[in-house]
């Protein structure tokens, strides 16, 4: 098994947790972003890495929920934009997925994802400006 593979793998099993996550706020959007993020690559769409950062940095520098993230995408998403390219970091935090999951489910896993999200946020730390450009308009 290659390591996309398993990343995979460990992402299907996270978001088996978050989804099934009782708390109204929606984690599961906070997991999303920060592999999203964290797996970025050449092809990966820009729009994929731009609705990450967003829900990245309206989480850790806003503490936004991810039911509100959720619904600025929608917002963001119901334009025809052209959206900006972003350098990808070559270190994308030192919380990953395995981490994440390596903590026992409930508050320790969550208190984890957030971690997770602040780690790969400031990996991205050069983009901050972009992000909050594209979020003046709403």
């Amino acid at each position: 098994m290659n390591t996309k593979e398993s990343e995979q793998e460990k992402y299907h099993e996270l978001a088996y947790y978050t989804l099934s996550h009782r708390d109204p706020s929606f984690i599961h959007q906070h997991a999303v972003d920060a592999f999203t993020a964290q797996n970025a690559n050449e092809n990966s769409k820009p729009i994929a890495i731009m609705f990450a950062l967003i829900g990245l940095y309206l989480y850790v520098e806003k503490n936004y929920t991810g039911r509100r993230i959720q619904q600025i995408h929608m917002k963001l998403g119901a334009g025809k934009n052209k959206w900006p390219e972003f350098q990808l970091p070559s270190g994308r935090g030192e919380v990953n997925i395995s981490s994440v999951l390596a903590a026992p489910p409930g508050k320790e896993r969550d208190y984890m994802i957030r971690k997770w999200c602040v780690s790969v946020w400031e990996s991205y730390k050069d983009s901050r400006g972009i992000i909050e450009e594209i979020l003046r308009v709403l």
